[in-house]
């Protein structure tokens, strides 16, 4: 849809509708539309260079004489230093997607008011708690836009009629878009069954009972759609037998049935096979930049082949989450080995090597395996995943997972207040955030921080605490990327469910048949939080593209703010305290990858040793017995080795060797040395 309207016939058609209709602009918008045939020779160049089809086009774009430019473009000037002399590919796919959100700033606000280059229609969805105003606008008179859709969607019916069409609807944003198609094909291919699935359906539509969704989908299924999905197949197959269906809603007479023969066995995380994204035209898809943070940017820009690591949450006792529900209390791993199957499987059929494992939080020690399966078998890409800051994220553990690829992460910081942390049950606080954020930073991977306000209580010096932390954080490049969003209390979390345990009150909406999940609340003793969110976003903003760190945060906010009552010195001081002493208990292996130990030139009683690795070349001058362990079992250090070396036997025997107790041993300088220039130690 998004590739129909952004052509050239597209734009046309476009402008010319606008023009027809007289819509009144503001002058922007309006320049914008008198500047129509610059855009109508431009659209086709700008998307094959955004489908990385166009290359030289880049410097062309990036000299700022070929583009129009409209309102988008007025934040640039602030940005150009950000790309720098060579940046010219990423500047030019920045300019744009300046480019095309001006054409969708224009098509909002004219003849298609739903749009979203990553939603449709969102704001029918949300708390949708009947399905009256959904209803009312699929029976509306079709809208420009849903022409469109209408086209995209007979598409798929010019060769074959397909049995089953599936739909998913991970968010609100998606929920209108797939009912209007699904409408279309009612309406053309009546004998065509039509499921619904996904994120949406999972967590608004558990309690369903509204039968005149019925009248555009045949079929609601809910939690891991594989095995549902599989079962509706079987049921179409032989329609005399519904007890064939898992977790599905139906409609019987005039009534929603909820029919569930799921076994136990019927699912297992790691029983699944590899997706598949055949027949997907993943080579027309747009890498766009719509903000240069390099972490930040990660979402829209390049492909990336969608597994996880684990099923579920390890953790899953944050008190804002749904972790009542199957796709987040069901917690089950897969094995290393299995998981690398799946990613050999897809770069062979995508030709892609970035993953992003969507995990809700992926298990340290999971992700520890997957390290170092990926390594064992030379496997050459990049990941990343979403996680808890816990201390399992040693400095060596963030090193390893580098070296197998891992160029990022994302987790929840939510509010930097310790008192909101211990209430949510985060079981983290802000000083072990600041340490695991400074493991990744020194291993060279971005951090990203999903941020919190207004939970339960929360006062306005916490939130104004909060920010201050966040802005220590960024100025000490432990973040790299964040996102604020303000607490939306949900029926399945356990503030939803248990509500005056957090001192807040649910005040509605009354459940009318169809989606219930969002929740009002009133807090009377926390701030009035819906005030901060635009000073929060305008700081996070200045600080995600590295500036405005010197400034009073009062200067965020236009009205008054309490003073932080944080030292400006705090996440430094926490970085400058001594890390705890090394584990010398049993259940830790001493690793490196890829450092070739040569024996150089004897000193006495010492002798230099030469340790090779990617990024240059360590001498050490080691006791000579230590110096000829190294040289005799330098594949066993590798990470890639089955035989990797146990902490405390290896210490226990440099200990013998030298006389010396394990306690003196890790005090000396040529260990110390050792250890921060080579030498990882990774939980076993």
């Amino acid at each position: 849809m998004v590739l129909e309207l952004f052509s050239r016939e597209g734009l046309k058609a476009m402008f010319d509708k606008i023009e027809n209709e007289a819509f009144e602009l503001d002058e922007p918008l309006s320049d914008l539309l008198k500047n129509r045939k610059a855009y109508e020779n431009t659209i086709s160049s700008v998307i094959s260079f955004l489908q990385h089809k166009n290359y030289t086009l880049g410097y062309r774009i990036a000299t700022r004489q070929y583009l129009p430019e409209g309102p988008r473009f007025d934040q640039i000037e602030e940005l150009e230093w950000f790309f720098g002399n060579n940046g010219v590919q990423d500047k030019a796919r920045y300019l744009c997607t300046l480019y095309l959100e001006d054409l969708s700033d224009l098509l909002v606000s004219t003849v298609g008011p739903h749009f979203g280059f990553s939603k449709y229609a969102e704001r029918i969805a949300r708390t949708a708690v009947s399905f009256d105003p959904i209803e009312k606008a699929l029976e509306a008179p079709t809208s420009y836009l849903d022409g469109i859709l209408q086209q995209m969607t007979a598409q798929y019916f010019q060769k074959d009629v397909p049995q089953l069409v599936g739909f998913t609807v991970p968010f609100p944003g998606n929920l209108y878009g797939a009912l209007k198609a699904a409408q279309w094909i009612k309406a053309h291919f009546p004998e065509t069954k039509i499921a619904l699935g996904g994120g949406y359906v999972n967590t608004e539509l558990r309690e369903l009972n509204d039968p005149r969704v019925f009248n555009y989908v045949d079929f609601i299924s809910l939690d891991d759609g594989e095995t549902p999905f599989l079962a509706l197949y079987e049921h179409i197959k032989s329609p005399a037998f519904p007890l064939l269906l898992k977790r599905t809603f139906i409609r019987q007479g005039n009534e929603v049935k909820f029919v569930d023969n799921l076994k136990t066995g019927d699912v297992g995380h790691s029983r699944l096979p590899a997706p598949s994204y055949e027949g997907l035209r993943i080579n027309e898809y747009l890498s766009m930049i719509d903000m240069p943070n390099p972490m930040h940017r990660l979402w829209s820009d390049g492909r990336w082949n969608k597994l996880t690591i684990a099923h579920g949450c390890y953790w899953k006792k944050c008190s804002f989450c749904d972790i009542s529900l199957d796709y987040i209390s069901r917690f089950e791993q897969a094995p290393a080995k299995n998981l690398v199957d799946k990613m050999e499987k897809l770069i062979a059929e995508t030709g892609e090597t970035g993953f992003h494992f969507v995990d809700e939080a992926a298990p340290p020690l999971a992700m520890r395996d997957l390290a170092l399966e990926i390594l064992r078998r030379g496997l050459q890409v990049s990941w990343w995943t979403n996680i808890r800051f816990e201390k399992t994220f040693s400095p060596d553990l963030c090193h390893l997972l580098a070296a197998s690829g891992c160029i990022a992460v994302t987790g929840g910081l939510e509010v930097a207040s310790d008192r909101l942390l211990n209430l949510m049950e985060k079981g983290v606080s802000i000083e072990q955030v600041a340490r695991v954020c400074q493991g990744f930073r020194d291993a060279g991977i971005l951090v990203h921080a999903y941020l919190m306000y207004g939970f339960p209580t929360e006062t306005a010096q916490e939130t104004i605490d909060s920010l201050e932390v966040v802005r220590q954080l960024f100025e000490q490049n432990l973040l790299q990327s964040g996102f604020w969003h303000q607490f939306a209390m949900t029926v399945h979390s356990p503030v939803g469910i248990s509500p005056e345990k957090y001192q807040v009150e649910r005040i509605g909406p009354e459940f009318m048949g169809f989606a219930n999940n969002d929740l009002y609340h009133e807090d009377p003793t926390g701030a009035e939080h819906e005030l901060f969110s635009e000073g929060l976003k305008k700081a996070l903003y200045n600080y995600m593209h590295q500036v405005g760190f010197e400034f009073q945060l009062q200067e965020f906010f236009d009205f008054r703010i309490p003073r932080t009552t944080l030292p400006k010195q705090l996440i430094a001081n926490y970085l400058k305290k001594a890390p705890a002493d090394l584990p010398l208990t049993p259940g830790y292996r001493l690793m490196w990858h890829q450092v070739r130990a040569t024996l150089s030139r004897k000193t006495g009683i010492r002798r230099e040793v030469l340790f090779s690795h990617s990024n240059g070349v360590a001498k050490i001058e080691m006791p000579e017995a230590i110096a000829q362990f190294v040289d005799q079992n330098t594949f066993q250090f590798e990470a890639t080795s089955l035989q990797a070396l146990e902490l405390d036997k290896t210490l226990q025997h440099f200990s013998e060797l030298l006389k010396i107790s394990q306690e003196q041993l890790v005090k000396q300088e040529w260990w110390k040395k050792w250890r921060a220039e080579v030498l990882w130690i990774i939980k076993s």
